[in-house]
């Protein structure tokens, strides 16, 4: 039977729910491991792999890394999840958890994230900052498969659906829209070479592994909310946990953040 792509996009999300509650079971166990187990937003699935290993080398602490969308390690923090540091895509996740007495205290900014229109190779789209091809060929009825994380609860999802506005063409758009359950989903999704394309994170565009795969262009911030990032330690966090945390402040680990297109806080 062909699936119409809307119906493709739920199967997917279905999927990618029932496989991220299913993985909640093994955290107990890494817990118990003596690493601390951190929950960080899949736009820092290449950026903070190697800040662990750097941590590492320089410190012999080693700790357990868990990606996914901000939003639902928001609850599963609410629902008891055992980690011990979350780093978030949208600092209002933090605050929230905060509020709820659920953090140690209100965290750190750590980064501040773009998002980025990223095209396939041989894709006739693309990628121009300004979204002009992407709102012709999508006039000309020639997108099929566009793809972005879940608005619902990724904040990359949230700020590609606020550019797609202020561009006009999200309405437009929607028979077309794939969506990732985080934003690492949509980018495998955007450049599988089924799809036209994808907005996604600036640092997974730059990642090695992704870069040969496509092209990108950054979209204007102006187009849409920051993504101001925001960490914080959560109750019960150890003593590696705390150094990672503080690691995550020094010039090296900042170096790496800065290599993946993240700008940081303050105007570092």
């Amino acid at each position: 039977m062909k699936l119409t792509v809307s119906r493709r996009a739920l199967l997917l999300a279905a999927l990618s729910v029932a496989l991220a509650a299913w993985a909640v079971a093994p955290l107990v166990a890494l817990a118990r491991s003596g690493s601390p187990v951190i929950a960080a937003a899949s736009d820092l699935q290449f950026a903070l792999t190697e800040i662990a290993e750097t941590f590492k080398v320089e410190t012999g602490m080693e700790v357990r890394l868990a990606f996914g969308s901000t939003g639902n390690f928001a609850r599963q923090i609410r629902e008891g999840a055992p980690y011990q540091i979350f780093l978030a895509a949208d600092e209002q996740f933090i605050a929230d958890l905060h509020a709820d007495g659920l953090t140690l205290d209100a965290g750190d900014r750590y980064a501040v994230g773009r998002i980025v229109i990223v095209v396939p190779n041989r894709s006739p789209l693309k990628a121009d900052s300004q979204l002009d091809d992407l709102a012709r060929m999508l006039q000309q009825g020639r997108i099929r498969r566009f793809a972005i994380a879940n608005p619902d609860h990724a904040p990359y999802g949230m700020r590609a659906r606020e550019a797609l506005e202020s561009k006009g063409i999200w309405d437009a758009l929607q028979p077309a829209l794939v969506l990732g359950e985080n934003v690492s989903q949509a980018a495998q999704f955007a450049l599988s070479g089924n799809a036209e394309g994808g907005i996604i994170a600036y640092s997974l565009a730059l990642a090695p592994r992704l870069a040969e795969r496509g092209s990108y262009a950054l979209i204007p911030e102006a187009w849409h909310e920051p993504l101001h990032q925001r960490m914080a330690l959560l109750n019960g966090a150890g003593a590696s946990a705390k150094a990672f945390y503080d690691y995550m402040q020094q010039p090296a680990a900042r170096a790496i953040m800065t290599r993946y297109g993240f700008g940081l806080p303050d105007g570092d």
